[in-house]
């Protein structure tokens, strides 16, 4: 083949690499220039770069701090308006789980705890004892921790004293008897007689019935019988059979439980909230899951100087007996702080610096406004607003911290500073 034609092969093939480029290039190019803006806008767009500890410095491009830490990224969509308003992101809104609640008009409590333990109720303790000496000839209560009635016979005891005087009494009230014929004088001399002898009897708490079976049978009895004075039971027995005891020893001591007193050791600075008559739920440690009630009955005027905590007296009703003596229980007192209903917030809408309190107020559409804000008393996981809010305003009560850090929220707080005077060199 010449070399004329080899040069017109050349040019026709170079020709048809150059069409076939050219058509290529028109028709497979084409889609993927199509898809590039499309991926392009998934991506929101990066407005500037924040400081990453919330220091008003910002970067239009990517950098570190002193510590080494990357400057975090400001989308469009989360800016903050002069006012001081912050607008975030729907999205980073769900993604920091944030949670609101209105603000509510509630009548403050605060719950008082203190521990303490069962004792007998004072009022309702009794001392069997004696007015004369005497022996225990046949003890019939014989066991600490027994129940008894009132009026139940205790002991049969033996008083040469008390004998003696119903022997009297009896031969008095006899010869009154017998002088009923008698002029009115000897009638009353005899009269005076019984009734000293009668007087004494009773003077050593002879009951009126058996001085009645000892006018009725007309003859003494050598053993009398001690009753029990109430009914309770027996937290102390100190009388033992064929013992000699002296007038004024203690032989029972028996106390009423129908009634019990919680003796709870209150902390000094809860003493204010509690005034007497004030209801209480009490936890008994033997019983898990029962709640006992109860009434402040008396506050007692001394404060432990060690614990620095104060007795206070409490009533418990007692009438199956399932309270024990020395039980050891916790009470619960729900204590007013506030005289009627006072704006509050949950505790944990309150961005605390210290210095300053605020709390974010949600405006609808991720958008919220820091809000500076006077507290009142605290109670129960609820803050008292004495300004700075209104019922029925919406706050944050969850994730605010997050929203604070994502906003730079130290820096809207600024808003409600006065700005500091300029120093122009003039004298003042």
């Amino acid at each position: 083949m010449s070399r004329k034609v080899l040069a017109v092969l050349a040019v026709l093939f170079a020709g048809s690499a150059a069409i076939g480029g050219y058509w290529l290039g028109q028709h497979t190019l084409t889609p993927m220039t199509v898809a590039a803006p499309v991926a392009a806008t998934q991506e929101p767009k990066i407005l500037f770069y924040r400081n990453p500890m919330g220091l008003p410095d910002t970067s239009p491009v990517p950098k570190k701090d002193s510590m080494g830490m990357d400057y975090l990224p400001v989308y469009e969509g989360e800016t903050q308006d002069d006012s001081g308003s912050v607008k975030v992101s729907l999205a980073k809104v769900q993604r920091l789980g944030v949670r609101t609640e209105l603000v509510k008009l509630r009548e403050l409590t605060r719950t008082i705890r203190a521990a303490g333990t069962v004792q007998p109720d004072e009022r309702r303790l009794s001392i069997v004892t004696t007015k004369f000496d005497g022996f225990i000839e046949n003890l019939l209560v014989n066991a600490t921790g027994q129940s008894v009635q009132s009026g139940q016979p205790l002991m049969h005891i033996y008083a040469p004293e008390l004998v003696a005087a119903q022997q009297e009494y009896l031969l008095a009230w006899r010869s009154m008897q017998d002088m009923k014929d008698a002029t009115s004088d000897v009638r009353a001399a005899a009269g005076q007689l019984a009734n000293a002898a009668l007087q004494r009897l009773k003077n050593w708490d002879i009951s009126q019935d058996q001085i009645r079976r000892l006018e009725r049978d007309a003859s003494f009895a050598r053993t009398l019988t001690l009753f029990a004075p109430t009914k309770g039971v027996v937290m102390q027995k100190m009388a033992v059979e064929g013992m000699r005891f002296m007038a004024g020893d203690p032989l029972f001591k028996i106390a009423d439980l129908s009634t019990v007193w919680l003796i709870a050791n209150v902390f000094e600075q809860d003493l204010a909230a509690i005034r007497e008559g004030a209801k209480t739920s009490i936890s008994i440690a033997a019983y898990p899951g029962e709640a006992f009630t109860g009434t402040v009955a008396f506050i007692y005027p001394d404060v432990d100087r060690d614990t620095r905590t104060a007795k206070v007296r409490i009533e418990v009703p007692n009438p199956d007996g399932r309270l024990k003596i020395d039980m050891y229980a916790t009470i619960e007192l729900m204590a007013p702080v506030s005289a009627g209903a006072v704006v509050s917030v949950p505790s944990s809408a309150v961005l605390n610096s210290g210095t300053r309190q605020a709390v974010l107020v949600a405006h609808g559409e991720a958008q919220f406004e820091p809000r500076e804000v006077t507290l009142g008393a605290q109670a129960d996981g609820f803050y008292e607003i004495r300004s700075g809010l209104q019922a029925d305003e919406m706050v944050v009560t969850g994730a605010n911290f997050l929203i604070d850090a994502e906003s730079n929220l130290k820096a809207a707080l600024s808003a409600f500073t006065n700005p500091p005077t300029e120093n122009t060199g003039e004298p003042k």
